[in-house]
């Protein structure tokens, strides 16, 4: 099984391989957010985009086949590095990010911390605060919940800490605030949520502040669903162009 580890860290990942533009992908999932979660969306971006990108898929860290410490500095940042970290293992200097639910927060943090590497960010019904920070502080909680045994070391304040750090934010989307979106250079392509974890109010947020964005309104079934998969193909091959003429 491919893995590559930093820090402690032992990531699980999975890469197509062709010498082609390269998308990284960012799982839904939560807390939980690993390759699988992509089996159970409306469609499946590693068969979507199969034969015309390079495809690479990873677990976050203490998610799937993925594993790592716990303390009371891990955050949003954490996730980050390990996301540019697996890039400069497989010598990918640019690259697209394609995130749904945590990977939309993933994906902002990487144009905020890597716009020079960022080619796009697609999100796919981010998670956002809109009257709802309990259930996500829930969300954390059970995650940890199954960690804890086996991390007997780790103090009960690191856990509620890393918390906080996650969720506690007054930011709608977490892990980036209004000024950064309004000064956003990356070009991205968001498809709306519309349930408790993923309010519309976040999706419009990021299509109303930030400069340069497609926004996709229906995309999970029938003909919607059809035209949604075209749409985010012709946006990453035409931005991938832009980039290639451009470098």
């Amino acid at each position: 099984m491919p893995y590559f580890e930093r820090r402690n860290a032992k990531i699980y990942y999975e890469d197509s391989g062709e010498d082609l533009p390269a998308v990284l992908l960012l799982a839904p999932g939560g807390m939980k957010s690993s390759i699988t979660y992509w089996d159970q969306t409306p469609w499946d971006p590693r068969v979507a985009l199969a034969g015309q990108f390079r495809v690479i898929a990873m677990d976050q860290r203490n998610a799937g086949k993925s594993s790592a410490p716990v303390s009371n500095k891990d955050g949003w940042h954490s996730y980050t590095n390990d996301q540019l970290a697996l890039m400069d293992y497989l010598s990918i200097e640019r690259f697209h990010a394609v995130g749904m639910c945590i990977g939309g927060p993933f994906c902002l943090g990487l144009a905020a911390t890597a716009p020079e590497r960022l080619i796009s960010g697609t999100i796919f019904q981010t998670i956002g605060v809109d009257k709802n920070r309990d259930i996500f502080f829930h969300m954390f909680d059970i995650w940890a919940a199954n960690l804890k045994p086996a991390m007997p070391d780790v103090p009960e304040q690191d856990w509620d800490t890393f918390r906080t750090n996650m969720y506690g934010s007054d930011a709608v989307l977490f892990n980036v605030d209004e000024a950064f979106l309004k000064s956003c250079t990356t070009p991205l392509m968001v498809f709306k949520g519309d349930d408790d974890y993923h309010p519309a109010s976040a999706s419009e947020l990021i299509r109303d502040i930030c400069p340069s964005v497609e926004y996709v309104k229906n995309w999970k079934s029938g003909a919607d669903r059809e035209a949604a998969i075209v749409a985010h193909l012709s946006f990453l091959q035409s931005i991938s162009e832009a980039a290639a003429n451009n470098s």
